[in-house]
């Protein structure tokens, strides 16, 4: 089957139907849940570590704390944040892989760990080997530009200009080979007819910099991890990789405006602890993350990045339903790609 075929006809586990211009809703995911519960043995007794795979000022780091802030209003535990960025989300996976599983070490981590293990099976299973205590974000990504770009000013613009560029525009996305925004960007390239270097940062900080400080032609990135420089008017998004423009983004084209036929890739974020944990932990931990999610600070941090477009919240079940959805999704499009798959 070719690669266009699979990803038009791809089952991915989010209705982008579910698109919103609206604000949260009034009646939360996790409402349905006890507003306490009991502390099971005592646990816990001191404060949680939660690794983070990526550093603190990406879109991993910024929902990290947020969820920290939320579980504490929560629950009245202390969470301390250990970033441990490196390898797209490979540094800190290997980590916590190596944590106790006692339940006082959780994971976020995002789809690069569904789309790891698609590509290695021999990588840990984040439906499987983790135990999904809540999906917090799902979003989707955007191609930017600065806003006081004159070289290009929209997408035809800046597709014209990198075809005269003969392969040397650049676009500042991840390192990871495989993931999401590489074989989007690899979608949109093939779609539009142009070639351009990917440059390569792990970090956001320095990614969205590159793009500030005109390093870069352009930025893949999602909306809500940039939505500083959008509102202070240095970036512009000129692309909505959706089939269909969100509201909130109503001026921006999105990929079927501009005649490409592919199944958007979408970013998802999450709470995970090992599978292996004491059940009466687990338990406690899924309620207490999945309440946290509908705290006010978390809600309003959500609508601010735009993480309200598309209906984030996903419990134990639906997340690895969603899981398992993009690691199948992901083995089709790799074997499809060429690429290796283990």
């Amino acid at each position: 089957m070719s690669l266009k075929r699979i990803m038009k006809t791809a089952v991915f586990a989010v209705s982008l139907a579910a698109l919103s211009a609206g604000t949260a809703q009034a009646k939360c995911a996790s409402d349905g849940l006890p507003d306490s519960m009991d502390k099971p043995g005592g646990f816990p007794e001191r404060a949680i570590t939660m690794i983070v795979p990526y550093g603190p000022a990406g879109g991993s780091g910024q929902v990290a704390q947020a969820m920290a802030q939320a579980f504490t209003e929560q629950t009245g535990v202390s969470v301390n944040r250990d970033h441990k960025p490196g390898g797209s989300g490979t540094v800190g996976m290997t980590a916590y892989m190596a944590a106790p599983a006692d339940g006082y070490t959780v994971l976020e981590h995002i789809d690069d760990s569904a789309s790891a293990h698609a590509l290695d099976s021999g990588r840990p299973n984040p439906a499987e080997d983790l135990i999904p205590l809540v999906v917090s974000q799902i979003t989707f990504s955007q191609i930017y530009i600065r806003k006081d770009e004159d070289r290009f000013t929209d997408w035809k613009s800046f597709v014209t200009w990198v075809k005269a560029q003969d392969g040397k525009a650049t676009i500042a996305n991840v390192s990871k080979e495989g993931s999401m925004e590489r074989v989007t960007m690899k979608f949109i390239s093939d779609a539009a007819g142009i070639k351009m270097q990917q440059i390569s940062f792990d970090k956001g900080a320095p990614r969205y910099g590159a793009l500030a400080g005109g390093q870069v032609d352009a930025l893949f990135e999602q909306p809500g991890d940039v939505r500083k420089f959008l509102d202070a008017g240095r970036f512009k998004p000129i692309l909505t990789i959706l089939k269909e423009r969100p509201a909130a983004f109503a001026d921006v084209p999105s990929i079927a405006d501009e005649g490409m036929d592919f199944e958007p890739l979408l970013r998802f974020r999450g709470f995970f602890v090992k599978a292996g944990a004491p059940e009466d932990r687990v338990k406690w931990l899924q309620w207490a993350f999945q309440k946290a999610f509908c705290q006010k600070s978390y809600q309003e941090y959500n609508e601010r990045k735009y993480m309200n477009l598309i209906e984030s919240f996903r419990d134990t079940d639906g997340a690895k339903e969603l899981i398992n959805g993009t690691v199948a999704q992901y083995r089709e499009v790799y074997k499809a790609m060429g690429l290796e798959v283990k």
